[in-house]
């Protein structure tokens, strides 16, 4: 996924297509995040329930320890959100469709994302929102659930393994001809480690077995 250019203005404003995000994801989710009003709502909620629940006085002290912990790890996961939305932005393009984007993918993605508070994890999912935003349509649920299933260390080593791509005729083709390879090993690419990601579904990976491509043009276009 190429990287856009920045939609952010030097003077501060919110250009239109950020402005168009932020409304579809606020609508999606609720009052998750506003224009001009960022980080406000969830410690807004968290003085209103505390609130509310110090005006009863039938509410006992383990009912307010469980309403401190439910406004804690909700003003968590909003944080989250909010962070994650924050990080995709820079990553819009001009051409950038918003709008298009759907309400039923943007509460799935949420909903996966906002228990996420690791800030390279959170960079990958912004990355996904941004994607999305730019070309409604590009991540399926699926995907997003995949991502969702992930931990820090088998998202690095999938990183790692996209290392090895190349564009072929326009199409990404990951190649690993010996897994034994030193090239594949000091990158901790190996057996072990593409059988894990083929057990968590990222990849098809079947030893012994040969793939090629068939029909190829006289001339195609290769890059690494």
């Amino acid at each position: 996924m190429a990287d856009g250019p920045s939609l952010i203005k030097i003077n501060g404003n919110i250009t239109k297509p950020i402005e168009v995000l932020i409304n579809k994801i606020s609508d999606a989710v609720g009052g998750i995040y506003k224009p001009y009003q960022i980080r406000r709502v969830a410690k807004a909620e968290a003085d209103a329930a505390i609130i509310g629940a110090q005006a009863q006085i039938e509410v006992t002290n383990i009912q307010r320890r469980a309403l401190t912990r439910f406004v804690s790890e909700e003003a968590k996961k909003q944080d989250n959100m909010e962070t994650i939305t924050e990080k995709a932005i820079p990553y819009l393009i001009d051409t950038s469709t918003p709008q298009d984007m759907d309400n039923d993918w943007i509460t799935n993605f949420f909903d996966k994302c906002r228990i996420v508070s690791d800030e390279e994890m959170q960079v990958l999912w912004a990355k996904v929102l941004s994607g999305e935003a730019n070309s409604p349509g590009t991540y399926s649920k699926r995907t997003v659930n995949s991502l969702g299933s992930l931990d820090k260390v088998d998202a690095q080593l999938f990183i790692k393994l996209c290392g090895f791509n190349w564009l072929i005729d326009g199409e990404l083709k990951t190649l690993i001809y010996d897994e034994e390879d030193s090239i594949y090993k000091d990158q901790q690419i190996g057996f072990d480690m593409l059988n894990h990601l083929d057990d968590i579904g990222l990849i098809s990976f079947e030893p012994g077995a040969g793939y090629k491509e068939v029909d190829l043009s006289q001339r195609i276009s290769i890059s690494y």
